[in-house]
Formats: C-alpha cells, structure tokens, sequence
C-alpha cells in the first residue's frame, strides 16, 4: 500500500521533517522549493514551503529544535546498539 495515496500533505509532513533533521536530498528540497507557488494557493499561504507545513499544522517555534534534539539522540542510540540510522523509518512511525 501506498503511504501517500490520497494522502498529498502526508508526503509534504514527512519532508519537512526529514529536512528539519538534515535528511531530505538535495533533489527532494529542489521540487519541493518549485512547488512553493503552487503549495501557496493552495494553502492561501506564503513563504517557503517549510514555512507553510508549519503554519498549516500550527507548529510551535520549538518544535524543530525538539526534533533535531530527538534525532540527535537516535542517532546516538543506534550508535551505541550497533544498529544503522534509517531516518524515513523514524519519520514514518513519528507521525504515524
């Protein structure tokens, strides 16, 4: 089953957040910086794209700190268990 059929800002959440951990790839922030204008009417909003997920699920200020607090100490822990980082997999069952 697709994670994202039917589900487009589920793809946009995932981003943001893979980005707000320093794992989104180049190619990745590149078409979503390309849909901004199109993200911007549809969400009658403005700014970057990162700007409008925020907006749109009213995230604190603190919330990316938390976040990068948070992957930080993953990392850390797969680290000291021998156990390779998988950052989509941390994304997906932090939203889910």
């Amino acid at each position: 089953m697709d994670r994202y059929a039917g589900k487009p800002f589920l793809r946009l959440l995932d981003s943001y957040f893979l980005d707000v951990m320093g794992q989104l790839s180049e190619e990745q922030d590149e078409a979503l910086v390309a849909m901004q204008p199109r993200l911007a009417q549809v969400y009658g909003d403005e700014g970057s794209w990162q700007d409008m997920v925020a907006a749109q699920m009213q995230f604190p200020p603190s919330l990316d700190d938390q976040v990068r607090r948070f992957w930080a100490g993953y990392l850390e822990h797969c680290k000291a268990n021998g156990m390779p980082a998988d950052p989509n997999g941390l994304v997906v069952s932090f939203i889910d």
